[in-house]
C-alpha cells in the first residue's frame, strides 16, 4: 500500500463503483483491483466483504461527495469533530484503541456515510478528511489482509449519527465472534469511586466510611482506586509490578472488602497488570519482558503481552487479587500502552490483547459471584472490548461536566453491552450545589460515579445531589436504557433527549429553545442543566390541550406551578431554576 503520499490525491487512481446512497468504493491489494461482495443484511444494513490473499497490504477506499458536510466522528476523535483535510494524521486502531468506525453527517444532523468493520481486532489505518484535489469527503483503510474476510457494514442515510450508529452497534452485536460479557446489577446502578475523593490516600477505615454514605444514597458498587498497593504512596509508577496489599493502609484486605459488600455494595479494585517498573520487587524478573518505558505512566516500563510468560503473570496476578480477597472484579487500567510495541515488526499486539483479555475473564469468571464486574475506559471501548468488559468509562476528566458529556456520549454510540459510567464526578465543595450538581446533570445519560468526601459535603450539596440522585433512577428507562437522541457531534451534545411510548426526558445543556411535540406525549421531564432560571419551549401544534408544569430546584423543591393552555403551538417561556427540573403533565380534552 502507499502511505507516503502526502494528501489522497497524490495516490494512484483506483476506480471506483458506486456503492449506497452517494458512496463510492475502490478496493486495492497491492495496489492492484480486487474482487469484493456487497450484500444488503434484512435490517437495511449494507455489507461489503473483501477477500484477498492473506498478508498482502489491503486498502479500501470510500469516496462521498461533501454536499453540507459539517463534522465527521469517529471513536477517538476527541475534540476534533469537524472536517479535517486529508492530509491530517492517520488514526490507527487495534483491540486497545478505538475502532475502524466513521461517521459523515450534514448540518442537518443527516449521515452521509456511516461505516464500521465487523474485525475489531486486525489493526487499521485510517487516513480520512477532505480531499482539497478531489472537492469530496474520503475515507482510506490500509491494513494487512487477514485470513478469510474483512467486512464492512453500512449504515443507509440517517437522520443522525446516533441514529445510523445505533444500527450498526445491532449489527455489530449480532455478528461478534463473542458474545457481550453479561453486566450484574450492581453494574448498572451509581457507583463510589475513591480516586478524586481519597486520592492515594484510602485506608480501609476511610474507605469503609465513604461506603456507608455512598450505600445511603443508591451507590452499589464501590470502586477502590489507585494506593491500596505497596508503593502506591506517589504519582508515579516506578514500584509496578507485584500487586501486593499495602498491609499499612488494609491490614485485612478481605475482610474490608467482606464489610462493604455487607452493606448491599459490590467491591473492585484497580490495577495496571502491564505495567513494571524498576522499584518492584519483581523487577529483576519482569525487565527482559518490559523493555520499552510506558508513555503515559512515569517510571513504569511496559510488559509485551506477546510473550506467553507476560500474559501468565497478568492473568496470575489478575485471579490472585479477585481470589485472596473476595473481589467482584476489577478496574484493568492502561491496557492501550501495549500499542507501544506495534511497530516492531516481531508480531501483532493487537491479537495478543485478545488473547489475554480472554484469558483474564476466563480466569476471574469462577472466582466471583456473579458474572465479574471489568472496568475499562475510553479509549480501549472499541466494539471488540465488549466480550471482555462491562463498566465502560469515559476517560478522566476532573470537573469538565463538558467533557464527561461529550465522552459518556461517545463511548455509548457503539458500544455493545455492559453500562457507559461518567468519569468520576468531583466539584468545588465550596461552591453553589447549582454547580456542584451540573457535574451530574452532565451524564445523566450514564451510569453516574460519585468521588467526592461524602461526609463533608454541605448540606445543600448533598440534599441536592440525593434528589438528583433520585430522579437519575427515575429517568434511567428512558436516558440510560432507551435509545438516545444526542444531536450533532461538533455541537457537543447540547440537547441529549429520549423518548419512550408516551414518556420523554430531556436534559438541556445550552441555552437554547427546546423543540417539543406533545401530541403523542403524557408526561415530559426536562433538565435545566444551564446556569440560567429559564427555558424556552416552542411547542408543535396539537390542537387544544392544557399542560400542568411543575418546576423544581436543585435540591427538589417545587418552586413554582402552572397550567398552560396550549393552542396552536409557538414557543413557551417558563422559569425554571439553574440545574433544575420541570415535570410537564399533558391533559386532552
Amino acid at each position: 500500500m502507499t502511505t507516503s503520499a502526502v494528501t489522497t490525491a497524490e495516490r494512484p487512481p483506483a476506480a471506483t463503483t458506486p456503492l449506497l446512497d452517494d458512496v463510492a468504493l475502490a478496493v486495492l491489494a497491492d495496489g492492484r483491483p480486487v474482487r469484493h461482495q456487497v450484500r444488503q443484511q434484512p435490517d437495511g444494513v449494507l455489507a461489503l466483504s473483501v477477500t484477498a490473499p492473506a498478508g498482502t497490504a489491503l486498502e479500501i477506499r470510500l469516496t462521498v461527495p461533501l454536499r453540507d458536510a459539517v463534522g465527521y466522528w469517529h471513536p477517538t476523535c476527541g475534540w476534533a469533530r469537524t472536517l479535517p483535510p486529508d492530509w491530517s494524521a492517520p488514526v490507527t486502531t487495534s483491540l486497545v484503541w478505538g475502532a475502524p468506525a466513521g461517521c459523515l453527517y450534514a448540518s442537518d444532523g443527516a449521515t452521509l456515510l456511516a461505516f464500521a468493520a465487523q474485525d475489531p481486532v486486525t489493526p487499521v489505518r485510517l487516513v480520512h478528511g477532505v480531499s482539497e484535489a478531489g472537492k469530496r469527503f474520503v475515507v482510506h483503510l490500509e491494513l494487512t489482509a487477514p485470513t478469510g474476510p474483512y467486512t464492512l457494514f453500512f449504515a443507509p442515510r440517517a437522520p443522525s449519527p446516533a441514529t445510523a450508529l445505533r444500527r450498526l452497534r445491532a449489527r455489530l452485536t449480532a455478528t461478534a465472534a463473542q458474545p457481550p460479557l453479561g453486566l450484574p446489577p450492581a453494574g448498572r446502578g451509581p457507583a463510589y469511586s475513591t480516586w478524586y475523593a481519597l486520592g492515594q490516600d484510602v485506608t480501609a477505615d476511610a474507605v469503609a466510611h465513604e461506603a456507608r454514605l455512598a450505600a445511603r444514597l443508591g451507590c452499589e458498587l464501590l470502586i477502590l482506586d489507585d494506593g491500596w498497593q505497596r508503593g502506591g504512596r506517589s504519582r508515579g509508577y516506578a514500584w509496578a509490578g507485584d500487586w501486593q496489599v499495602d498491609p499499612e493502609k488494609f491490614p485485612d484486605l478481605a475482610a474490608h472488602v467482606a464489610e462493604v459488600r455487607g452493606l448491599g455494595m459490590a467491591y473492585i479494585a484497580w490495577v495496571a497488570p502491564l505495567l513494571a517498573g524498576p522499584d518492584s520487587p519483581l523487577w529483576r524478573e519482569l525487565a527482559p519482558l518490559a523493555v520499552l518505558p510506558s508513555p503515559t505512566a512515569p517510571g513504569a516500563h511496559v510488559l509485551d503481552p506477546r510473550d506467553p510468560r507476560v500474559r501468565a503473570h497478568v492473568v496470575a496476578t489478575c485471579a490472585r487479587l479477585v481470589g485472596d480477597h473476595g473481589l467482584d472484579g476489577l478496574k484493568l487500567d492502561f491496557l492501550d500502552e501495549a500499542m507501544v510495541y506495534a511497530a516492531d515488526g516481531r508480531g501483532d499486539v493487537s491479537a495478543a490483547m485478545d488473547l489475554l483479555l480472554g484469558e483474564i475473564r476466563d480466569a476471574l469468571t469462577p472466582l466471583c459471584r456473579a458474572t465479574p464486574l471489568i472496568e475499562l475506559r475510553q479509549p480501549y471501548l472499541g466494539h471488540g472490548m465488549a466480550a471482555y468488559g462491562n463498566l465502560l468509562r469515559a476517560t478522566d476528566c476532573p470537573a469538565d461536566a463538558v467533557a464527561n458529556r461529550v465522552r459518556t456520549v461517545d463511548a455509548g454510540l457503539l458500544c455493545s453491552g455492559g453500562a457507559v459510567h461518567s468519569d468520576m464526578l468531583m466539584w468545588d465543595p465550596d461552591h453553589t450545589p447549582q454547580a456542584a450538581l451540573r457535574q451530574l446533570l452532565a451524564v445523566l445519560h450514564a451510569t453516574p460515579q460519585l468521588s467526592c468526601k461524602l461526609g463533608e459535603l454541605r448540606e445543600t450539596h448533598y440534599k441536592a445531589l440525593e434528589f438528583w440522585l433520585a430522579q437519575w433512577a427515575r429517568l434511567r428507562p428512558l436516558l440510560v436504557e432507551g435509545e438516545l437522541e444526542p444531536g450533532r457531534p461538533d455541537e457537543l451534545y447540547p440537547l441529549v433527549r429520549a423518548a419512550k411510548a408516551q414518556r420523554e426526558a430531556i436534559v438541556v445543556h445550552a441555552e437554547r429553545t427546546v423543540p417539543l411535540d406533545l401530541t403523542r406525549r403524557r408526561t415530559v421531564d426536562i433538565v435545566n442543566a444551564t446556569a440560567a432560571d429559564a427555558l424556552v419551549l416552542d411547542l408543535a401544534d396539537g390542537g387544544r390541550y392544557d399542560v400542568r408544569c411543575t418546576a423544581y430546584d436543585v435540591t427538589g423543591e417545587a418552586v413554582g406551578e402552572q397550567v398552560l393552555d396550549i393552542a396552536g403551538g409557538g414557543p413557551v417561556k417558563l422559569s425554571v431554576p439553574p440545574s433544575g427540573l420541570l415535570s410537564l403533565r399533558v391533559r386532552r380534552p
